[in-house]
């Protein structure tokens, strides 16, 4: 029985505990060099000594971890140690048409991706969030619940888009980018480019602390 690992055993990672359980075939369990419980919601939790001991093919893991620092540091770690990453995807999501998806995504229920859209490594697509055509997305990218991204956006590595937020539409001569690093802050309509490493809010969206 191949044996898959989650990174994360907070909130989103018990969301995606029963989306790898789906599967079939495989025993879950939790990572965490220091584990306070050895249970939870049913799972084993280990530490990643135990994780990499363990007598079991094929080993993989699922990073369900929000901080996309943290998750590219985890994903190093793994890779390290010539452990792959599964792709998650609710069995409810819809995925259309010419759609790339670098590995280790977690695609949650209620979730769309439409059709020509590419997206990096290790991208959190959180329940009733969509991305529409012709968009492209880089690595550690995370979406909140119930993010509306429009067509042509294109969206930097690192990026955070919060819970609610809406990214207008760009075209194909001039998509919306959202820079490197960028976070869209709660409910944010962003209607303009936000600067890499940025933080914006409001409606429209502006810069955190600027004036209203």
């Amino acid at each position: 029985m191949g044996l898959v690992g989650i990174f994360g055993a907070g909130g989103f990672g018990r969301e995606v505990l029963p989306l790898v359980r789906g599967t079939g075939g495989l025993d879950v369990v939790f990572l965490d060099d220091a584990p306070q419980a050895r249970l939870i919601n049913g799972a084993r939790a280990l530490s990643w000594d135990e994780f990499c001991a363990a007598d079991a093919a094929p080993k993989q893991v699922v990073l369900a971890v929000g901080n996309s620092a943290a998750r590219q540091a985890a994903a190093a770690r793994a890779a390290a140690a010539g452990i792959g990453f599964a792709h998650v995807q609710a069995a409810n999501a819809v995925i259309l048409d010419a759609v790339e998806i670098g590995e280790g995504a977690i695609i949650c229920p209620f979730a769309a991706i439409t059709s020509n859209v590419q997206i990096g490594r290790h991208f959190h697509l959180n329940i009733y969030s969509y991305v529409a055509h012709d968009c492209v997305i880089g690595d550690f990218v995370t979406f909140a619940p119930q993010v509306c991204c429009n067509g042509n956006v294109h969206i930097h590595d690192h990026a955070y888009i919060g819970t609610g937020a809406v990214l207008k539409q760009g075209t194909a001569e001039k998509p919306l980018v959202i820079g490197r690093g960028a976070v869209v802050g709660m409910g944010a309509i962003v209607t303009k480019d936000v600067a890499p490493g940025e933080t914006v809010v409001g409606n429209p969206a502006r810069p955190l602390g600027a004036a209203r």
